[in-house]
């Protein structure tokens, strides 16, 4: 490399939440650095032995004392790798990001090199010298993905205050995700493939085009004999079910959703689930929707049908801002 430097990468980042998005991150590191023929070392991924090292540090804000605690462990573990390939410094692009306190990462990275004798830490200042404004070239030249939070479960849920900006947050991610959407869509339809292969009576969805494309599904479970059941808005406060048959029985209904034009279905006793997208969910359940509130009535109005949310792995975050009216799903995919 240049300036003498021999460069190695160890990726090591137990704190990003959740694993499809460590795996993203990750994927992108590799691609990088194997089109410019620099060594890459895989380190684990143990997100639960990370949650144990910043245990009671969870309701530390962003840039606090979780944030340093975190770097301390992850820089750690970097100048332990560094000793056993027998270098002599270790650095970070942590200090690159603007979502960190590079006082922080200093701290944590002179703190490191005292627990791990032997090796040096490289201190950096990412930030000056024209080096931010090439990050930010680099970004658009090769079109790596960039996230919109540090990384943890916390700094996802502390990134959005409302829903609205949550929504601003999800479509932001959807843009940038463009590229890898069809195969997110491909994996979830296989994931759902195997929860519903008991169901016999379905409630589906028929996506717009920044939902999960569930439409082969969709056809592959009538093929198998299923009842399949779509949404169809009725008023401006009220949906109904009817069944679904082929493609040829769609017709572009409200907000130029595909509407299924058979008669209504009303034994909702029969449904084994529910499939609802949404905007964005959390692990309780919560959903964000589009801000109008059609599956919230209609779950609401039928309680003891199993739902079901559907979503991109990006879409899952830490917390979703919950009104009094919004209707929890039973689980998320």
């Amino acid at each position: 490399m240049g300036h003498g430097v021999q460069l190695t990468i160890f990726y090591y980042n137990p704190n990003i939440w959740p694993r499809e998005e460590y795996e993203i991150r990750k994927n992108e590191s590799k691609r990088h650095a194997e089109s410019l023929g620099i060594r890459w070392i895989d380190g684990d991924y143990n997100h639960e032995a990370w949650q144990q090292g910043i245990c009671g540090l969870e309701g530390e804000p962003e840039r606090g004392r979780r944030c340093e605690q975190c770097f301390r462990l992850r820089l750690t573990r970097a100048a332990q790798q560094a000793r056993e390939l027998g270098l002599a410094y270790f650095a970070t692009t942590l200090a690159s990001s603007r979502w960190k306190s590079l006082e922080q990462i200093e701290r944590a990275g002179h703190w490191a090199e005292q627990a791990v004798p032997g090796v040096t830490f490289w201190a950096q200042n990412w930030r000056k010298g024209g080096l931010y404004e090439r990050r930010n070239q680099l970004l658009k030249a090769y079109g790596f993905y960039n996230q919109q939070y540090c990384g943890c479960e916390f700094s996802a849920g502390q990134a959005v205050q409302s829903k609205a900006g949550l929504r601003r947050r999800m479509r932001e991610l959807k843009r940038q995700h463009a590229a890898q959407l069809p195969e997110m869509s491909r994996q979830i339809v296989e994931a759902l493939r195997c929860r519903l292969k008991d169901a016999e009576v379905v409630m589906a969805y028929w996506p717009l085009p920044d939902e999960a494309d569930i439409r082969s599904l969709v056809d592959l479970l009538v093929a198998e004999g299923k009842t399949v059941l779509l949404p169809k808005v009725v008023d401006d406060t009220a949906m109904e079910l009817r069944q679904y048959l082929s493609a040829d029985d769609l017709r572009e209904g409200a907000f130029r959703v595909m509407e299924p034009t058979g008669m209504p279905y009303t034994d909702y006793a029969r449904i084994d689930v529910a499939l609802v997208p949404g905007v964005a969910f959390d692990a309780a359940g919560h959903r964000l929707g589009r801000g109008r509130g059609y599956y919230d009535r209609f779950l609401a109005a039928h309680p003891r049908m199993r739902s079901l949310g559907v979503c991109f792995p990006f879409q899952r975050v830490a917390s979703v801002p919950v009104d009094e009216h919004d209707v929890a799903v039973d689980e998320v995919l």
